[in-house]
């Protein structure tokens, strides 16, 4: 006999069923940084609470956040490590105390949108936010994404970002330390619109790639910055994500359709252990109840230009007729009537079908004379 366990909303996720119920909201960012000065983690949110004990080059990533895009970040939490606790060199190696894997403890218990390393961030450290990030939405639905300076993660959770040599004429930046100014950006542009070409006006310069360089930057999963003879921007807003799988494809490559997807997600999985998860009967009037608010918030995503017309919401017959055979049910002798309403116990089983609508980033334009 299966052992019980801990009520739980399990949310599948694939480009062909989203679940969703109220509306979220993003915009914070999680900095982890390094410096001398002894101090509790703390919360801000806007650029002039950074507190003055911190070094000035510590102040400064921190104060990038808030340069945003649209809209400046929320909000930004700070833990501060001690410089001496880095990362391990090597890995396999205990971590130092008091470094990185203590500051993702601290940060596991706050709500999130992106987490960045240090400004000096080391490879080793880029490696375990990584991981920690990858750990935290398999096993605890967490919504957390990372800035990571150049690390080949492969993982639509993880923004690899790789520009180099920003400057503003007087001071020049290395990738780490612009890694928070790119979160911030990224938790400041709202979800109708994506980061592409999103323009960095404090720069008056960075590294210049050629055509060839960007096309196969992107295509590494790279988020790059480019040189359009005027100004400096962002390249084409992608994750780190280069491997597609089944249920797993290219849209999962774009940062705006995973903001999207996060969006809807965290909202179904808070919305349902609050208002459903042992509050109501498992009855087939219930399980339609359900769907019809999935419906009215999909229909609020609609009307804010987040998904196309068209999408669905009904009950798994697939998942639900497998969940009956495999508890002794002859399926076969059951009419569809019955497979909708029979009992599944706690089990309630949803098909949700919609499309995340993308911005416009590829325009073609023919002249002719």
């Amino acid at each position: 006999m299966a052992k019980l366990t801990s009520p739980r909303v399990s949310v599948s996720f694939t480009e062909l069923g989203i679940s969703a119920i109220t509306r979220g909201d993003k915009g914070t960012v999680a900095l982890v940084v390094r410096d001398g000065a002894v101090q509790a983690p703390f919360a801000i949110t806007q650029a002039s609470q950074v507190p003055a004990v911190l070094g000035k080059d510590t102040q400064d990533y921190i104060k990038r956040t808030f340069l945003g895009y649209v809209t400046p970040p929320k909000k930004v939490i700070v833990y501060v490590m001690a410089p001496d606790q880095a990362a391990p060199a090597a890995e396999g190696e205990a971590p130092a105390a008091g470094g990185i894997t203590e500051a993702l403890d601290y940060m596991a218990a706050q709500v999130f949108d992106y987490i960045c390393g240090p400004a000096d961030c080391t490879a080793a450290e880029a490696a375990e936010i990584a991981s920690w990030v990858k750990s935290q939405r398999l096993n605890n639905a967490a919504k957390y994404k990372a800035v990571l300076p150049n690390h080949r993660a492969d993982n639509y959770a993880i923004v690899n970002f790789t520009g180099d040599a920003m400057t503003d004429g007087t001071t020049i930046w290395a990738t780490a330390e612009y890694c928070s100014r790119i979160a911030g950006l990224l938790a400041g542009t709202p979800m109708k619109i994506s980061a592409t070409y999103a323009p960095l006006p404090e720069l008056s310069d960075c590294a210049r790639l050629t055509k060839e360089e960007s096309d196969k930057a992107v295509g590494d999963g790279e988020l790059a910055l480019r040189w359009d003879g005027r100004k400096v921007k962002l390249d084409r807003a992608v994750t780190s994500l280069v491997t597609t799988s089944q249920g797993m494809l290219d849209s999962f490559k774009k940062i705006k359709i995973v903001e999207i997807m996060d969006l809807m997600r965290t909202d179904i999985t808070a919305t349902a252990e609050d208002e459903y998860v042992g509050k109501y009967a498992n009855s087939y009037d219930n399980k339609m109840l359900l769907a019809a608010a999935i419906r009215g918030y999909l229909m609020g995503l609609e009307q804010s230009s987040l998904i196309q017309p068209g999408y669905t919401v009904d009950l798994d017959m697939e998942a639900q007729e497998q969940y009956l055979a495999a508890r002794g049910v002859d399926t076969a002798a059951m009419s569809e009537k019955e497979l909708r309403e029979a009992d599944t116990g706690s089990h309630v089983f949803l098909l949700v079908r919609c499309k995340i609508l993308d911005a416009i980033e590829d325009v073609i334009i023919k002249v002719e004379i």
